[in-house]
């Protein structure tokens, strides 16, 4: 993809749904090929957010993943301006979709319509949000300002992405190019981080002489067949490398699910 992310056709593995049944009954189709073997997802949590926290440096949200609090409550904690005990349920679910929106250039009305909340509210919170983490806000005009000079967008790692839209006089367009301008880095780093993990689980894979396979990449997830006995080796394993695979100002997360067939293993 743009992005440099992986994607498939027929089928189409990297967007069949997740929280959906009649995506949760399509993955339970997807089993070992050797029996007695467990289906094993490996995943990044929130990757593109830490990626941020890196790339702007603000200190609020390196100390949001670094202080061991659940992120998206000390994100409502700030946002909202209580301490972590008084963070409600409702607070955390729109914390978590500013978390989210952010990275892709999101809007008042775009969060607006995702939580059910007027346009004022959203655009509220949008600017508490950036209060919150100032430096987030001068980072990503700065990314936008940045690509309108040069025409492209380019990954912790250099890879560009040339953004034509940027120069085009329709304003929609506009609008496009330089929320792809923002969102590039994070997004375009994610799918270069998870190749650079795939390159090292597959060369411990062979050194380890493991008769685990890895057989699809899914996003910020690694998918694997294991045979039972090697499942605790094999988790280890892939945890540290991914983990290891660059060093940022946060840790990378990594959580792991097995079970017999992929939906299990989510």
């Amino acid at each position: 993809a743009a992005t440099g992310r992986l994607s498939s056709s027929s089928p189409n593995l990297q967007n069949i749904p997740v929280r959906t049944e009649e995506g949760r009954r399509i993955r339970a189709a997807f089993v070992p090929a050797r029996s007695g073997d467990l289906m094993v997802g490996v995943a990044y949590s929130q990757i593109e957010l830490r990626i941020l926290a890196h790339l702007s440096e603000d200190p609020g949200l390196i100390d949001a993943f670094t202080s061991g609090a659940d992120f998206h409550a000390a994100t409502a904690a700030r946002v909202f301006g209580v301490t972590p005990d008084d963070v409600d349920p409702e607070m955390r679910r729109k914390a978590k979709a500013v978390n989210f929106g952010i990275v892709y250039g999101i809007s008042a009305h775009g969060l607006g319509d995702s939580l059910g909340i007027g346009y004022a509210e959203a655009q509220a919170t949008i600017d508490r949000y950036f209060a919150a983490y100032p430096r987030v806000r001068e980072y990503l005009d700065q990314t936008i300002a940045e690509a309108h000079k040069t025409g492209y967008a380019e990954t912790m790692f250099g890879r560009r992405r040339p953004i034509p839209e940027l120069r085009n006089s329709n304003y929609n367009l506009r609008s496009f190019g330089e929320r792809t301008a923002m969102n590039h880095p994070m997004q375009g780093t994610a799918a270069d981080l998870m190749k650079l993990a795939m390159i090292e689980v597959d060369r411990r894979l062979r050194a380890g002489g493991f008769r685990s396979r890895m057989v699809l990449q899914v996003h910020d997830e690694l998918v694997f067949e294991v045979p039972a006995d090697e499942l605790e080796e094999l988790s280890s394993m892939a945890r540290t490398a991914m983990a290891e695979v660059a060093d940022l100002a946060v840790p990378l997360e990594v959580g792991i699910g097995a079970g017999v067939n992929w939906a299990e293993a989510k």
